[in-house]
């Protein structure tokens, strides 16, 4: 304690002053990161590996970005799927759509 009085007592307000608004600068940085950190966590967890569009359920494959319940209800109608670029070639997803989950499905 001793330590920190002798070197804050070397400091100008002015200089505190900024050391305040840095450390409250970082303080909120780290917390934005910590956010996004236990966001990501979450999702993995939640996330139990790439599906096999063959056989997800369509409230597994709603949980893909940009899969809704017709979506979801298209993918399952139409299986058996040889490949995932089968969502494109049947026009079951657009190309921009496949592409946001593509790393997230897979056909067995």
């Amino acid at each position: 304690m001793a330590t920190l009085v002798v070197l804050l007592a070397g400091c100008s307000p002015s200089h505190t002053d900024s050391l305040e608004r840095h450390t409250a600068d970082a303080t909120a940085a780290a917390k934005r990161s910590a956010g996004a950190i236990a966001k990501g966590v979450v999702e993995g967890l939640v996330r139990k590996g790439p599906l096999d569009i063959n056989s997800a359920s369509a409230s597994e494959l709603e949980r893909l970005p940009g899969v809704n319940g017709d979506m979801a209800a298209k993918i399952v109608k139409n299986r058996p799927y040889k490949s995932t670029r089968d969502l494109v070639r049947r026009k079951i997803m657009t190309k921009d759509q496949y592409d946001q989950v593509k790393s997230r499905i897979f056909v067995k």
